[in-house]
């Protein structure tokens, strides 16, 4: 497949504007992220089924021309998995990517399970075995091989040929719109700002702490947050979040006492546990009355075994039904969200309520296409269990 590898801005812009005469475009990301925050960017790929485009983003200094194609809502993008392309995005561009659809998820609803590879998707509809060694090469290092362009070209060479077929399939089997509804979706997700204020709660030992360990918990997770954000580091390479845990857990008014913590790393306590320290008095000056809520486990609350089960029930049949897997609908962190929802534990519907965003608190049962289809039905059925 011939190709362009684009270096300079002139000739990027001059791309562009042909891509934004386009109808489709078959994108992909290349990039590196094994101790950064952030996903670094190593190459970006459009097809168009005309002109095929490698762009090096190290090179060139004004990448708002492709980023701009994103925000196009004329034209169709199409790419395989994108979770992490959407994190490459929204770390360097500003606009939010529009009229996305994910390859990835239209396979899902073609009954391929929800993470078929890009390989097996090719391999599926052109018995093409594509050589995927180059996947996990460094590609902020340049030169980049010829090896490496070559792999590249064939991430949306492909998927723009197979994005025909994939639409014929899904549309005759009735899935289409809710493909796309899934991708924005999770572009919606992507995009939705982090709360800063619950992070803590996203850590897996938080519900053993009382009230004012939770409150220190809180400070600490934002601290760590901020540290990761400020020197592009992974949370966890910055602290441990078992270390936060007992840091929290016992409130260590010196070095010394921190040492001697069980369930913390040692490591952290070297380089961090001055800044711990300081965290914690901070802390320690807030209103008793501004203390986080005690964490309410869901698998603790009354008859939860036995809810989750006819839940879970009602929705497979709901999947028979609708003759859609049912991975497809409910996850089980899916009917956990539904049913943390339904018994309003730790006041998420007062939360969703109060917070700026509240897509941060949806419940994915009860909003798009899952409502649609079998969100209604499932409201209606909770109501008539939970009375008994």
């Amino acid at each position: 497949m011939q190709y362009q590898l684009i270096e300079d801005d002139y000739t990027l812009q001059t791309l562009c504007q042909h891509y934004n005469k386009a109808t489709l475009l078959a994108l992909d990301t290349e990039f590196v992220r094994t101790r950064t925050l952030y996903p670094r960017l190593g190459l970006l790929q459009v097809f168009d089924g005309e002109v095929l485009a490698l762009i090096d983003p190290l090179v060139i200094d004004d990448l708002s021309p492709f980023w701009q194609l994103l925000a196009n809502e004329n034209i169709t993008k199409v790419l395989h998995a994108c979770s992490e392309d959407l994190e490459v995005f929204l770390h360097n561009a500003h606009d939010k990517p529009v009229n996305l659809i994910d390859s990835q998820i239209m396979m899902s609803f073609l009954g391929h399970g929800l993470s078929v590879g890009y390989a097996a998707m090719v391999a599926n509809f052109t018995g093409i075995e594509l050589d995927k060694s180059e996947s996990r090469t460094d590609w902020t290092k340049r030169p980049l091989t010829q090896k490496q362009l070559n792999y590249a070209c064939g991430d949306v060479e492909h998927l723009f040929n197979l994005y025909p077929i994939l639409v014929a399939k899904i549309k005759e089997a009735g899935w289409f719109d809710y493909a796309k509804q899934e991708t924005a979706l999770l572009v919606e997700r992507k995009y939705t700002p982090i709360d800063e204020e619950q992070l803590y709660r996203q850590m897996k030992l938080a519900w053993r702490l009382n009230t004012k360990q939770l409150n220190s918990l809180q400070h600490l997770a934002k601290w760590r947050y901020h540290q990761a954000k400020k020197r592009d580091l992974p949370l966890g390479f910055v602290v441990k979040e078992h270390t936060l845990i007992a840091v929290a857990q016992s409130n260590p008014q010196s070095i010394s006492s921190m040492n001697r913590l069980e369930g913390a790393e040692l490591l952290d306590i070297r380089h961090k546990g001055k800044a711990m320290l300081a965290v914690l008095k901070k802390a320690s000056q807030d209103d008793e009355a501004n203390y986080p809520a005690k964490i309410e486990r869901l698998d603790e609350y009354p008859g939860y075994k036995q809810t989750f089960k006819k839940v879970k029930s009602f929705l497979a049949k709901q999947s028979e039904q609708h003759n859609l897997a049912m991975e497809n609908i409910a996850s089980k962190k899916q009917i956990n969200q539904f049913l943390m929802w339904q018994f309003n534990l730790n006041n998420v519907q007062q939360l969703a309520a109060n917070a700026e965003n509240s897509s941060a608190y949806s419940v994915d049962l009860l909003t798009g296409w899952r409502y649609e289809l079998v969100g209604q039905a499932l409201q209606e059925f909770a109501i008539m269990e939970f009375k008994n």
